[in-house]
């Protein structure tokens, strides 16, 4: 191979992180206020309940799946625990952290319903996944009887959750969502590299035939990640509303396409078997540089619906240009 085709080789294996670099540059050249840690910060703090409904996509991307009810999960999320608030134990963290948990064991629990049908009885990821977000979602207006739930005054657990979404390390600036997100990532990023759970996930949409043959319960796998989904989406949908101290139904409206597109401009293929998290927040972030610009230069909100859409296409070009670069 030539020098020239290796730096081809090179720039399309590697065009997610370039695609990045490429427009930090330009958006810090196209506004001054770009690179300020303010906007910086709060652009993370942004996209934190992204990032975390986008690893669980990617797990059940690898899987050959498909998962379109993230979002409304999300809203389960952010419904159970602004409901929860007045009856959590008033203790400030352990009073946070029953409701958490409650909440994302709720979230799981519908992703379990979702997993069932695909693993069990065969359904359609699509099918499944989609007839879960109108549930979901009906279930979160349900909840609210279609009103947003505020924080309680003077609950102290309350008011912990709300500084949790609007306050940030002291010293470094750094928000604590942005933290919880690090630790997730982190996390991920080791089960998925590490650990037998992540390499048959993988192999699970690789090969699926093979993993059968080899004795391994396919249907645990499928089944699990999409419990996993459900719960990192509740858990977004409680970092989404510590925001605004407010739940609604409407929250994580549109999540769902924003993390497929995240995965897909990571580099994972919607069929299975290839995808990693360090790829996947790449994307979002990528995502996410692309609204922050936007919003600086007060661009209209639709051409950025145009150029995202321009960039997963583009992306997912370059994957065919460097799957058949790879045979050849």
């Amino acid at each position: 191979m030539t020098t020239k085709s290796r730096l081809a080789s090179w720039l399309i294996q590697y065009n997610t992180l370039l695609m990045l670099i490429i427009l930090i540059v330009v958006s810090a050249s196209l506004s001054d206020v770009f690179l300020s840690p303010q906007n910086l910060w709060n652009l993370a703090r942004q996209l934190v309940p992204l990032a975390l409904v986008s690893i669980g996509m990617l797990l059940v991307i690898l899987t050959g799946g498909i998962d379109l009810s993230v979002g409304a999960l999300a809203a389960i999320g952010a419904m159970i625990m602004s409901m929860l608030l007045p009856y959590l134990p008033d203790g400030g963290a352990i009073g946070l952290f029953v409701g958490v948990l409650i909440a994302m064991v709720g979230g799981a629990a519908l992703g379990a319903v979702t997993g069932s049908l695909v693993a069990a009885f065969s359904m359609a990821p699509f099918i499944a996944s989609l007839a879960m977000m109108t549930v979901a979602r009906g279930i979160a207006f349900m909840m609210s009887n279609g009103q947003p739930v505020r924080f309680p005054s003077g609950s102290v657990t309350g008011d912990l959750l709300r500084s949790f979404g609007s306050s940030a390390l002291p010293g470094i600036g750094m928000p604590w969502p942005v933290l919880l997100a690090f630790a997730v990532i982190s996390t991920f990023v080791v089960i998925m590299s590490q650990t037998k759970f992540g390499r048959l996930v993988t192999a699970t949409g690789s090969n699926e035939v093979a993993v059968r043959l080899a004795g391994l319960a396919v249907g645990r796998y499928k089944l699990m990640v999409y419990v996993i989904a459900g719960a990192l989406a509740a858990l977004a949908g409680i970092v989404a509303t510590s925001r605004t101290a407010v739940g609604t139904a409407n929250t994580g409206i549109g999540l769902e396409l924003d993390a497929i597109a995240a995965c897909v401009i990571g580099g994972a293929l919607l069929s299975g078997g290839k995808g990693s998290v360090i790829n996947t927040i790449v994307g979002v972030l990528i995502l996410g540089l692309i609204g922050n610009i936007m919003n600086l230069l007060s661009v209209p909100a639709y051409p950025q619906q145009i150029i995202k859409g321009v960039i997963i296409v583009f992306a997912v070009l370059l994957q065919n240009i460097n799957g058949e670069l790879k045979r050849t």
